[in-house]
């Protein structure tokens, strides 16, 4: 019988929303250049060859392990790629995104990523083509709006603040800015210069961003609203809690424990 994985529950477009980061069933709203790409990463120059930190693997002569050959490398491993990095910022103003489910969607969709999550930013740090690769599926897709979330190495203030006049999350770096209706970006994650105007495409309306956020707001779909995700958090939280602290009452149904109910202030 065929599994299909519960990924979140509830009901609202938040949930449904969250569901669809999480599984990799995100649509496709722009296309960058893999030239454009690598220079807004500013790891390497654009059309160069990827640096290595050690020859293929197949040149290497690897020792006799069943894990080995039971799990195959990515591209990046293969090729002996070096460890490099993304980083996103999403603003907490019906941004696509936020960190927890950039986390997600890298973790479950893609191979050897090491997601980081933090409260304003999220990174993932992999071999450099495949991180390429999930990095360019993510800002690609309509979990990235180019003025409500952007790549951010350092200084990624910005993502609590008020929006802009032109609706852009502010940045201390300027390195995107609004030109002809598009999102351009001339400068690398890291604030330094580029030698070019990487169009990012239009900015979300502020309707299309409410309608494809992950976020839950009490000017949009309230926390409090969503029952069936309250239970399972309350869940998680009870069993987690007894577990640690009295695992023979960690199961509702544990002898002497009685019904379980949860109280939502």
């Amino acid at each position: 019988m065929a599994y299909t994985p519960q990924y979140y529950p509830g009901s609202s477009h938040v949930a449904v929303n969250r569901r669809k980061h999480m599984s990799g069933d995100v649509e496709k709203l722009r296309t960058v250049s893999d030239d454009d790409l690598v220079a807004a990463l500013g790891h390497r120059a654009p059309g160069s060859d990827y640096p290595s930190t050690h020859p293929p693997l197949a040149e290497m002569g690897e020792p006799d392990c069943p894990v080995r050959q039971m799990v195959e490398p990515t591209p990046g491993a293969a090729a002996g790629d070096r460890v490099r990095y993304s980083q996103f910022t999403d603003s907490m103003y019906s941004g696509p995104s936020v960190p927890y489910f950039r986390s997600y969607y890298a973790a479950i969709n893609f191979r050897g990523v090491d997601p980081g999550t933090l409260s304003g930013r999220q990174i993932v740090e992999a071999r450099e083509r495949d991180m390429e690769e999930q990095c360019k599926a993510a800002i690609e897709s309509e979990m990235t709006c180019p003025a409500l979330a952007g790549l951010r190495g350092c200084t990624v203030h910005g993502h609590s603040l008020r929006l802009a006049e032109d609706g852009m999350m502010f940045d201390m770096l300027e390195r995107t800015h609004l030109e002809g209706g598009n999102v351009i970006e001339d400068k690398d994650q890291v604030g330094v210069p580029i030698d070019r105007k990487v169009n990012l495409g239009k900015p979300m309306s502020e309707e299309e961003a409410k309608k494809r956020t992950t976020i839950y707001r009490t000017d949009g779909v309230r926390y409090r609203s969503e029952e069936e995700v309250l239970d399972h958090v309350h869940l998680v939280h009870h069993r987690r809690t007894m577990y640690g602290f009295r695992p023979e009452t960690a199961a509702e149904t544990a002898p002497g424990v009685g019904p379980v109910t949860y109280h939502t202030v």
